[in-house]
């Protein structure tokens, strides 16, 4: 997909370092906007029924841990199954070159697995150990937004086809949750409707230190049926 890339710089302005990953020329996540990725991790999670316990969870796309992170600190969750397609991100977490990654490689939940989590959702699923296994909850923070992926090989994943093969790994009842930059795409929305028991799109908005004023993101939950 291209060249990815991790800078420390220092903000001028703010004062504080701020850490930015890059494919290519292209901007993938920054330290400076993680609100609505900790709100992934909270709005999938709470999606699952309160008396839910033992959870295993898998997140697609590692970035800077945020998502996993919060995932992490839900008291219910049993394991954590990251998947990543690019092995450098792992190694950044690793090697510790990120700030509170140790809360990741040293929790014993968690699985930093490396793969392509489009080709697994296509396949046999998160667990290479156990075909076919499926999970409480998926929190996928991968393409920009289902209009805008960072690979023309991640678009069939967002029609009804390619989320009813997600949901087939998802036990009855189970979670998707999905961020995507900007408002909410009705046209999506609707799609996961026609897959999920129900779906909900979420405005997450934040505080954008560099343009002034709040931006805003999505966050896509939906729930599969649970008889």
């Amino acid at each position: 997909m291209g060249v990815i890339s991790l800078r420390r710089r220092l903000d001028p302005a703010l004062k504080v370092d701020v850490y930015e990953v890059k494919l290519g020329d292209e901007f993938l996540m920054s330290s400076l906007f993680t609100v609505a990725e900790v709100a992934l991790a909270r709005l999938g999670l709470a999606a699952l029924p309160p008396s839910s316990t033992d959870l295993h969870v898998v997140v697609g796309g590692l970035g800077l841990g945020y998502t996993a992170r919060a995932a992490l600190a839900d008291p219910r969750l049993h394991t954590l199954t990251v998947v990543e397609a690019l092995g450098e991100v792992i190694e950044w977490h690793r090697q510790a070159l990120l700030p509170f990654a140790d809360e990741l490689t040293s929790d014993p939940r968690t699985t930093l697995l490396h793969g392509d989590f489009f080709a697994m959702t296509r396949a046999d699923g998160f667990d290479p150990r156990t075909p076919d296994r499926r999970f409480d909850a998926v929190l996928l923070d991968v393409d920009h937004s289902p209009r805008h992926v960072l690979h023309p090989s991640h678009a069939d994943f967002y029609t009804a086809d390619g989320l009813r093969r997600l949901a087939d790994h998802l036990l009855p009842g189970g979670v998707f949750a999905l961020w995507a930059d900007g408002a909410p795409d009705d046209e999506f929305t609707a799609v996961l409707g026609r897959t999920f028991a129900t779906a909900t799109a979420h405005t997450v908005t934040f505080p954008n230190p560099v343009l002034g004023g709040e931006s805003a993101s999505t966050v896509y939950v939906a729930v599969v049926a649970a008889g």
